[in-house]
């Protein structure tokens, strides 16, 4: 982090100012496993080190040595990056067969202990860790981000202050981690209740209502040897200083490729409805922290299962019907933006299960958490291998 902050918020702000509207990238993290046991293995720079060069350039390594993150480039179309994303995905499973490893895609692992995992040794990582402790030893977890271009400071900070009331709505769409340390912890997300629930400046952010306000309290952090970078706030949604995107961290990894593109065109969506609200003069749906704690948490313990508030209402509805007034936003963006045909993706989880209401499924079913995840593990590499028609966006 550059010590003349001035410059650092200048350069900041003329990325923003800069920024294309909806272009994305698609960020996610995959567990790497023993093929045998399935248990984690710390073999992170063997694969980056060994990758392609295209595929090379696309990993970033993450908080464990047993984690690899891959991202899509940056486009203005939503299929442009679903397909970068199905090539990112059968590219490094097919690397991670070749170098004998499987890969995982749930939001935690099921058994394997924090114990036996290894920090990553990058700067950035080892000063995480310096600072957490614990905290950060404990995180093993895996997510999915999206990154979308909003043009302008003060209407990207509108649309995350706005974005914060749809986050539960996500995170419950989302869900695919009730397992770890061999518990079923009966939480559909376990991996928000692990790591937001941990993390210093993480989870739900305040609302800053101006770029002014944001900047301000970087400034106080910075200030204060709070933060040395603005990657030391973990907030679930944030204005990203380095891309000039709004990035939307709540959702847990996805098992297959088509439920990260069912959730991921309908954050984009979002998105798309709230800058046209902001540039229309109409008002934005922030809500104050306490009632989106609320529905956080509900859909932290009970994903699609449970029922969501409608505050503005006064009402529950179930979790299903909530999603699906936003995909009810979310729609007349369709075509533009090349969401369909992923959006339909959202109906069918709504339909059929997402993650964790087929792992409890299956669990409550008779096999054990092992077996559960095997599943998981051979569903991931099966649809990443050899993507079906659905994957790609045809017939469902």
């Amino acid at each position: 982090m550059t010590t003349d902050l001035s410059a650092y918020f200048e350069e900041v702000e003329a990325r923003f100012e800069n920024a294309h509207d909806l272009d994305l990238g698609l960020e996610e993290e995959f567990q790497i496993l023993d093929p045998e046991t399935l248990a984690l293995t710390g073999a992170f720079e063997e694969l980056r080190d060994s990758a392609a060069p295209r595929l090379r350039q696309r990993i970033a390594g993450e908080l464990l040595t047993s984690e690899i993150e891959v991202s899509t480039p940056r486009t203005l179309h939503f299929g442009q990056a679903a397909k970068q994303l199905l090539l990112n995905r059968a590219e490094l499973f097919a690397h991670a067969d070749d170098r004998g490893y499987a890969l995982g895609c749930t939001g935690t692992h099921p058994f394997s202990g924090w114990k036996d995992q290894e920090i990553i040794d990058t700067p950035h990582y080892r000063m995480v860790e310096e600072r957490l402790k614990y905290v950060a030893w404990r995180n093993n977890t895996w997510a999915a981000h999206v990154h979308v271009g909003v043009r302008g400071l003060d209407r990207a900070v509108a649309v995350c202050d706005a974005l914060r009331t749809y986050l539960p709505h996500l995170l419950a769409l989302s869900a695919n981690s009730p397992f770890i340390e061999d518990v079923w912890t009966e939480l559909h997300s376990v991996r928000t209740q692990t790591f937001v629930r941990m993390f210093p400046r993480c989870g739900i952010p305040d609302v800053f209502g101006s770029w002014a306000a944001h900047r301000s309290f970087y400034e106080e952090l910075m200030a204060t040897d709070c933060i040395q970078e603005f990657t030391q706030i973990w907030w679930s949604v944030r204005p990203h200083h380095r891309f000039g995107t709004v990035e939307v961290r709540i959702c847990d990894a996805q098992t297959e490729a088509w439920q990260s593109l069912a959730i991921s065109s309908l954050t984009v969506g979002l998105i798309a409805h709230l800058t046209q609200l902001y540039d229309e003069g109409r008002p934005l749906p922030v809500l104050a922290t306490r009632y989106v704690e609320e529905n956080l948490w509900r859909a932290i313990r009970h994903g699609l299962d449970g029922r969501l508030v409608d505050w503005a209402a006064g009402e529950e509805s179930s979790a299903g019907d909530a999603v699906r007034r936003l995909l009810e936003l979310a729609a007349p963006f369709a075509d533009a933006i090349g969401l369909n045909p992923h959006l339909e993706g959202v109906e069918r989880m709504l339909r059929d299960g997402n993650g964790a209401q087929r792992q409890t499924r299956a669990h409550r079913e008779g096999r054990t958490l092992r077996e559960v995840f095997a599943g998981t593990v051979e569903a991931a590499r099966r649809s990443s291998l050899a993507p079906t028609r659905d994957d790609q966006g045809g017939a469902v």
